[in-house]
């Protein structure tokens, strides 16, 4: 995410999420060059092992010799999200709309202290309640719950319960919860599918179904207006013609002066231009007005 406002020399935050957990890394570094992030990657697998696959949209830190070196070093399948569906990245997305959210409360008008609360906000993300998964990200990493500092300062009973265990009590009360976290992920696991499936029956029953055809006229969908003042401007632009049609929805259009490019199919809409033609009623009948 970047650039910020400058905040002790660091303008970026580099954000990984663990697809499973939810569990988020963030650190706020100088620049996002490939350099950077190879190392904020070997920083990972140093804390938490190589995963299996990295999922990444197509920016240029992330496509690079430099990267694609390092990948087959570690073992890991490097996964590029589709140009033409960005939204395969929607995990790590809502990961960062989290985390400026939290951030916009934290650091207030003095915005280049964001540096500074980056760890507190990674806190309060990774001890919230996730629905998904039905627990908090912490407590699935580590197998119990999470002591907050606010708790243990007021002397909370439950967290001096908890807490004040002899070395006996407390180590066999350990193991349970160790031999507990293995159920508690498969639990999680099931959780995270159940949810990804409902929230699909719910969106694709919301997609309208459109079938395009080669010389099909189409309406193209403005999505710069989301970031740009757009008022009483349309957001659907200019005719375009549908050229090719490709499967899982991409469609091939051609503008005016003859130039292709590709876009997905849900960014569509059938033009259905020309006159209106009259309709002629015969024998109209007129009825008297009610009183």
């Amino acid at each position: 995410m970047g650039p910020f406002p400058s905040s002790r020399g660091n303008k970026y935050i580099h954000v990984a999420v663990d697809y499973l957990s939810k569990w988020v890394e963030a650190k706020a570094l100088p620049t996002n060059d490939a350099r950077i992030v190879c190392k904020f990657l070997k920083y990972l697998f140093t804390q938490f092992g190589t995963p299996h696959a990295i999922i990444s949209d197509r920016g240029t830190h992330f496509c690079n010799d430099q990267f694609a070196k390092v990948m087959p070093k570690y073992g890991v399948t490097h996964c590029l999200s589709t140009a033409y569906h960005p939204q395969t990245s929607g995990q790590v997305e809502v990961s960062n709309h989290g985390l400026k959210r939290i951030l916009e409360r934290t650091v207030g008008e003095h915005r280049a202290s964001w540096s500074d609360k980056l760890d507190d906000t990674l806190w309060a993300f990774c001890t919230a309640f996730k629905t998904p998964i039905g627990c908090t990200p912490y407590k699935l990493v580590y197998g119990k719950a999470c002591h907050l500092p606010i708790e243990l300062e007021h002397k909370a009973y439950w967290a001096l319960k908890h807490c004040n265990y002899d070395l006996v009590t407390a180590g066999d009360h350990r193991k349970v919860q160790m031999n507990e976290l293995n159920e508690l992920r498969d639990q999680a696991y099931e959780n995270s599918l159940i949810y990804k499936e409902k929230t699909k029956r719910i969106h694709d029953y919301k997609i309208k179904n459109r079938v395009f055809n080669v010389s099909d006229r189409v309406l193209l969908f403005n999505s710069r207006l989301k970031i740009f003042s757009g008022k009483l401007k349309t957001r659907w632009t200019r005719l375009f013609t549908v050229t090719q049609v490709f499967p899982f929805g991409t469609v091939k259009l051609s503008q005016i002066d003859g130039s292709n490019f590709k876009v997905n199919g849900h960014r569509l809409k059938h033009y259905f231009g020309g006159d209106i033609p009259l309709i002629v009623v015969s024998d109209l009948q007129t009825f008297p007005m009610d009183n």
